[in-house]
């Protein structure tokens, strides 16, 4: 196929060349009824921000230029279909999950997981089992899945529909992806990737291995990230084994009517970009990612990681466009060095959790922007290095489930202080937001251990999320059921 063309952005350009008068939706009639909003966006953006029609097609059903640009898609990624998702990755992660399992089926996944996941597991009633993922001491991360775990869960759990891989995780990690797809297709599981952070692994050299390349069967893919398209625009890809029908069934029972065809068209340019240059691309991305490590780890206390954890299984492999650095030889927390970034430096990094940083680097950055983060980081160190005794540094807890997410999600629930919370059953998520990966999860006993991670997380001004309670000062716990903590 042809990948220089855009057919979503051929489209829209002829509609625009044929003067129709709307007497549709969206009410703003391509931004003459709010001029202020036309000033802020544009004119160009605001004409072409228009409803589903013949000749633009419907994302719902698609039968022409969608569907080309699906087809185009599913070529540059290497997959037997592609899906353009408009509700982010979130959705995508969601609807291949509801693709896969039903209510009581077992899914295999690590628990360091982002939330889009277990959120899957409340909407269908699927049952997960955990392999929960070893972790780097010194870094405080979790690592990726053992291949010896898998295996583990695997035999223990035969009836499973499906094993769901982190490819990569936030900070880079790689499982060996390749060796879980071997075992549980000879078990008949699929394989589904969580890769919203793996979009360059398509496009570009000497990176780790794509889902697709590997034999998945389903891969949600964030283009937004490293892909360049616009915020909230994913695919979801589909391998050689998956009926794409099926799957658009489900993906029809959560995502919009009203695809945005602004999304949509960022996504198809930019799968053009990634088709034609991303290997030109991507190596510049390396480049200046590496460049930004060795100035930072020059610097003294700062850690910034790469292939040197690679250690063959639960470290298969690293994604070296991740500058992922560790704080806590500053005697700072990451999200206070993110704070301090952001507040006093006008530099604004993905996240900070309680050991590590994350800048995201991507191809639209300078190195005048990475000498400009290297030196506010020396000047932190400077000026606020202290003893790092008091700093926890652990990001993972392995949790202890007792029921299944829907089922604690939808019990009766009552809120009581996090103190007197300890034994109960949560029904509600609690997470750092980024990166999104619950500390609790619906259905888990807390913990004191977790309590005190949840405490301290709100002393260093972390971002939580996902409580009822803003303040998260109760939780939402299983009305009358007390667990007592082993």
């Amino acid at each position: 196929m042809d990948q220089s063309r855009a057919p979503i952005m051929e489209a829209l350009e002829q509609f625009k060349s044929m003067r129709i008068v709307p007497f549709d939706v969206p009410g703003h009639k391509r931004g003459r009824g709010n001029p202020e909003l036309t000033r802020f966006l544009g004119e160009q953006c605001m004409t072409v921000d228009v409803n589903s029609m013949k000749p633009l097609d419907n994302l719902c059903h698609p039968s022409s230029v969608i569907r080309e640009a699906e087809e185009l898609a599913a070529e540059a990624f290497g997959a037997k279909h592609a899906f353009l998702m408009v509700g982010g990755t979130t959705s995508s992660v969601q609807s291949m999950i509801l693709s896969v399992v039903g209510r009581g089926d077992e899914i295999i996944l690590p628990r360091n997981v982002h939330r889009s996941v277990i959120n899957a597991l409340v909407l269908t009633g699927a049952i997960p089992v955990y392999v929960n993922p070893q972790m780097n001491e010194r870094l405080g991360i979790s690592l990726g899945m053992s291949v010896k775990d898998v295996k583990k869960a695997i035999e223990k759990h035969p009836g499973a529909k499906a094993v769901l891989v982190n490819n990569p995780t936030y900070y880079g990690i790689c499982s060996d992806i390749r060796e879980i797809v071997r075992l549980a297709h000879a078990k008949g599981m699929k394989v589904l990737a969580d890769e919203a952070h793996g979009t360059h692994f398509y496009f570009g050299e000497d990176l780790p291995v794509s889902a697709m390349a590997a034999g998945a069967d389903l891969a949600s893919v964030s283009m937004h990230k490293s892909g360049g398209s616009l915020t909230q625009s994913s695919f979801l890809l589909c391998g050689q084994s998956v009926n794409p029908d099926h799957v658009r069934q489900f993906i029809n029972l959560t995502q919009t009517t009203s695809g945005s065809y602004l999304l949509m068209v960022s996504l198809d340019i930019s799968r053009k970009n990634l088709a034609l240059r991303g290997k030109e691309i991507f190596r510049k991305v390396s480049a200046l990612t590496e460049y930004a490590r060795e100035e930072i780890n020059q610097l003294g206390d700062y850690y910034a990681y790469s292939r040197e954890l690679i250690n063959g299984d639960t470290v298969f492999d690293f994604d070296v466009t991740k500058l992922a650095v560790n704080t806590l030889d500053v005697g700072l927390a990451g999200i206070e060095v993110y704070d301090i970034l952001r507040d006093f430096y006008d530099i604004q990094t993905e996240f900070g959790d309680l050991g590590n940083l994350l800048a995201y680097v991507s191809v639209g950055d300078r190195e005048r922007d990475l000498e400009r983060l290297v030196a506010a980081l020396s000047d932190i160190r400077r000026r606020y290095k202290r003893d790092k005794a008091e700093l926890m540094r652990q990001e993972y807890i392995s949790p202890q489930v007792v029921t299944g997410p829907q089922e604690a999600f939808y019990a009766e629930k009552q809120s009581l202080p996090l103190e007197n919370t300890v034994g109960r059953i949560c029904a509600e998520f609690v997470m750092c937001y980024p990166p999104g990966i619950p500390i609790l999860a619906p259905g888990e006993r807390i913990t004191k251990e977790i309590l005190d991670y949840i405490r301290y997380a709100k002393e260093k001004n972390c971002l939580l999320t996902g409580t009822e309670d803003p303040d998260v000062n109760n939780l939402q716990v299983i009305k009358g059921v007390v667990s007592p903590c082993t």
